[in-house]
């Protein structure tokens, strides 16, 4: 028995099994809901309304940022290094943070998007300084320590395999000496391209990828022979999680560079000293990084904006933007402004935008994502195989990507409600099912796929938010690192997003943020 719950037997699956087949379930009470997180309506204006009002009231300031996601945040937090105050981040959320904001549902902090992020390496400095500032890593003995309440306590990671939970997100169970010598060869051609130095986070050297850039992943795994269906799910599994895209839509090197870059490829995710990739993760995912860069901002923090027009003149910059609450036009006028907008809206908003930004804005392509957290009234009951793990991913589904326990960090051992937070890359050709699909049609979706490791769920499901996200991420394509124009920084304004970079971490849009600010 684990965390109090109670246990399954035999008998009572039994007993509960027949009850389903024999139609005399007890009926339950609809499950309450609704949309939570960006508001998808306001991004839309820019499109549908073109009869904006003059400008109501000027303001000024020294520097403007239009978008408060990682890299803006970041920007904003270089600038203030160099002793800018007179800063006005505009965004059209009410809450800084961009895919990295947080929810409360139940009285739980849970992630509307991004949940982890890795223990930084050297080639992201500053991101390390980041992590120092907030105590997060700090110098014992010589050695560099991370703060053990925000790595990812065990289990980390489950897969519902065959009919049972087993550790580790890679087919391992019940699998034969085929599937073990793919496991294992793949393992060796990671490491062969991992030894030339040229992946890496962030990105340094774009153009030694160039090998890598022109087929897809799947292209690349079938040349060289790796077809296992067991390998080939799991490589298709990483990519969507990465990416929102599969294996036969990503290029070769975003599917390597998700081992390459990072740890390597290992059978259970450990490295050779036996330890497990160390990650940093906490109730409310990566908004407790975005909420800390927010906290002392005060009034230079502005939300319900939609920037509509930016202006780069002979003495400085204007910037005009919607206030949602007070259904106005305000124009600030600045020396200089940051632009950390997804491509397709600065080449909307940026007056006579440059080329590298219109050509980055005409050919990247986003992937729509869901995000639904589930509050459940008790954790889910345990059964053969793995205990509940922080990370909880079940084979069978193309899109979904599984679970995260948002109370798997919490120090009180007391058994209590939680939330289970479910992602999802429905796919490009979904965008629009997205946007026009009722909030119930996620939340049936997910609860129809959980119930199938845990039939307990329907009773246990107190409330279901979700979050959508149209553009959430640029995809990798083939030929789109190798095309990747550089942000075209002269004059008064400078580029920041990790549209950019051609694919979305935190590492590339802190590190695209930070630069910004200090140029």
């Amino acid at each position: 028995m684990g965390q109090g719950a109670p246990l399954i037997t035999r008998r009572a699956a039994l007993v509960a099994g027949a009850a389903m087949l024999a139609g005399c379930e007890p009926a339950r009470p609809e499950i309450p809901g609704g949309f939570s997180g960006a508001a998808v309506e306001r991004g839309h204006l820019l499109r549908t309304r073109a009869d904006w009002p003059a400008p109501s009231v000027t303001k000024r300031v020294e520097v403007v940022i239009a978008g408060a996601g990682v890299a803006g945040l970041a920007a904003t937090r270089a600038l203030r290094q160099r002793g800018v105050e007179d800063i006005a981040l505009l965004d059209l959320e009410d809450a800084a943070g961009g895919n990295s904001r947080a929810g409360m549902i139940g009285g739980i902090a849970c992630p509307l998007g991004a949940h982890y992020l890795p223990v930084p390496s050297d080639a992201a400095p500053e991101v390390q300084h980041l992590l120092e500032e907030m105590g997060l890593r700090q110098r014992v003995n010589g050695r560099w320590r991370y703060d053990e309440r925000a790595q990812c306590h065990a289990p980390q990671e489950r897969l519902f395999f065959e009919g049972e939970w087993q550790e580790g997100l890679l087919p391992l169970a019940g699998v034969g000496a085929t599937t073990l010598a793919q496991y294992a060869r793949f393992a060796q051609e990671v490491e062969r391209v991992r030894a030339g130095g040229a992946f890496r986070i962030p990105l340094a050297a774009r153009e030694r990828l160039r090998p890598w850039d022109g087929e897809t992943f799947a292209a690349w795994l079938d040349a060289r022979g790796f077809r296992d269906p067991q390998l080939r799910w799991y490589l298709d599994y990483c990519c969507r999680d990465d990416y929102g895209a599969g294996a036969g839509t990503v290029a070769a090197w975003a599917g390597l560079h998700y081992f390459a870059a990072r740890h390597g490829f290992q059978l259970l995710g450990v490295d050779e000293a036996g330890e497990r990739e160390a990650v940093l993760t906490w109730p409310d995912g990566n908004a407790f990084l975005t909420r800390a860069m927010a906290r002392s901002l005060g009034e230079r923090f502005r939300g319900g904006r939609l920037v509509l027009r930016i202006a780069e003149q002979r003495h400085g910059v204007e910037v005009d933007a919607w206030d949602v609450a007070t259904q106005q036009v305000e124009r600030w006028q600045a020396a200089r402004c940051v632009v950390a907008l997804p491509a397709f809206v600065a080449a909307r908003v940026v007056e006579n935008a440059p080329q590298p930004l219109r050509a980055l804005a005409g050919s990247v392509r986003h992937a729509p994502w869901i995000v639904a957290n589930l509050h459940l009234s008790a954790l889910p009951w345990e059964r053969a195989g793995m205990p509940l793990a922080w990370d909880n991913v079940v084979q069978g589904h193309d899109t979904s990507l599984g679970y995260v326990v948002a109370t798997h960090q919490a120090l009180d051992p007391a058994p209590g409600p939680t939330v289970l937070t479910w992602y999802a890359a429905p796919g490009e050709p979904a965008r629009g099912q997205v946007l026009q699909q009722p909030w119930t049609h996620w939340r049936d979706r997910a609860v129809r796929e959980l119930s199938v490791p845990h039939p307990e769920l329907p009773q246990l499901l107190v409330r279901v938010e979700v979050a959508r996200y149209g553009h959430a991420m640029p995809i990798p394509v083939p030929g789109a690192l190798t095309q990747l124009p550089k942000p075209p920084d002269s004059g008064r304004l400078r580029h920041a997003h990790s549209d950019w970079a051609g694919y979305s971490i935190f590492e590339e849009a802190f590190t695209l943020g930070h630069r910004a600010g200090l140029s």
